[in-house]
């Protein structure tokens, strides 16, 4: 039983004490605590950030018996069973204000010798002497401001121009977002490392042929007859220009099925289609579960995702590991991530998205694209972002 534990069942004092010799303990031995930001981890229907905190932790869990983590959650969460004895959960009940009321409040009772932030947001108020890591996805709000609301833009340029800047560290999830961390922001590139996303490798592989059909049923689908967008319905995505795009081709893929939540400012997206008079070539499927985008993938005759802005672009790598063509922007980090496994389209231009969907059909470049995005796929993983993340960690 761990000093930690030991500590929650005792009065304030005694956990004060026990927290002095935790962390004198883990001083002699090496080993840290670890406190971790787990509010977005176990968050249903998880997209985005939620689902890089939480196969982050997991696979933290897999790879690390030594030091003691901290995971604060919100009340209520399920977190599951079967977790290693070094993570321990901490409900911060806290409904407003959670992160620079209740976490802050926690920093200072806890002995943490670290604490990890896995989506941006630090506490502004740190006991001193504490050290902090943040992973930074995407500096969208500062190039492209119209498209994030008014909150977003004050709250995230404000933890620009101080957060990141008194952070410990700074983990970028691409170069392209390093580089905009340190040109847009001014941080010292030594303060910045880049750590890859990985992906499901057990969930996101090629679907046989009869599961296929089967599980494309459910959506009213046949094999290679869509078009496919997995992502938020948000105008950052760039969704208008593609579904313009596809109303003026003459694709043998005869639907663009957009799979994601509903976003901020996409009203507009929704009725493009019937102004467009494509109205029953285009669907709207909403959320759809993780365990049902492998099927997705395999059926679509391309994925096609020609978003303005992206830190990363995780739909990338799940189509090119399901065997599904891959259409992006050359822009941002999508090459980055992308490798040479896909067609690389201006995004801003209707006419080379038009043409991208054109040639990313064609049998003579699909079977290339392919091959080489499976060959791609391999720089990826969750384990190897879970490795290099420890050793950031330990490395403070």
């Amino acid at each position: 039983m761990s000093i930690y534990v030991i500590a929650k069942k005792g009065g304030k004092l005694r956990g004060v004490l026990c927290n002095l010799l935790q962390r004198l303990i883990n001083y002699i031995m090496g080993f840290m605590v670890v406190g971790f930001d787990g509010s977005r981890a176990f968050q249903k229907g998880r997209t985005g950030t939620e689902n890089y905190s939480f196969q982050l932790l997991k696979s933290l869990a897999k790879i690390d018996r030594k030091n003691t983590y901290v995971v604060y959650v919100r009340p209520g969460v399920e977190t599951g069973k079967n977790w290693p004895k070094n993570f321990q959960f901490k409900e911060i009940s806290w409904l407003r204000f959670w992160t620079q009321g209740g976490l802050v409040k926690q920093t200072f009772k806890d002995g943490l010798d670290v604490l990890f932030v896995p989506a941006h947001t630090l506490p502004l108020i740190r006991r001193p002497g504490l050290k902090t890591v943040v992973t930074v996805h995407d500096l969208g709000s500062e190039y492209l401001p119209s498209m994030h609301q008014l909150k977003q833009q004050l709250y995230l340029g404000f933890m620009q121009k101080f957060q990141l800047k008194t952070a410990t560290k700074i983990i970028a999830v691409s170069k392209a977002t390093k580089i905009d961390l340190i040109n847009r922001v001014g941080i010292d590139p030594k303060k910045v490392n880049v750590v890859y996303e990985g992906y499901d490798q057990k969930l996101f592989r090629p679907v046989k042929d009869d599961t296929l059909v089967s599980s494309l049923r459910y959506y009213n689908l046949q094999p290679k007859t869509y078009f496919l967008f997995v992502g938020t319905v948000q105008p950052r995505k760039n969704l208008e220009r593609l579904i313009r795009a596809f109303a003026v081709l003459r694709p043998a893929a005869s639907k663009l099925v957009i799979a994601g939540n509903k976003g901020w400012l996409s009203e507009e997206i929704y009725r493009l289609p019937k102004k467009l008079g494509v109205e029953d070539r285009v669907r709207f499927l909403g959320y759809v579960p993780d365990e049902d985008l492998p099927a997705l993938y395999c059926g679509a005759a391309a994925l096609t995702f020609p978003s303005l802005f992206e830190g990363f672009g995780l739909p990338i790598l799940e189509a090119q590991a399901c065997g599904c063509p891959v259409l992006t922007s050359n822009v941002s980090s999508m090459p980055e991530v992308a490798g040479k496994g896909a067609v690389f389209v201006d995004p801003y231009s209707i006419d080379d998205i038009v043409k991208g969907m054109e040639q990313v059909q064609s049998s003579k470049f699909k079977v290339q694209i392919v091959k080489t995005g499976l060959e791609n796929i391999s720089r990826f993983s969750w384990e190897k972002c879970a490795a290099q993340t420890l050793e950031i960690l330990e490395s403070v």
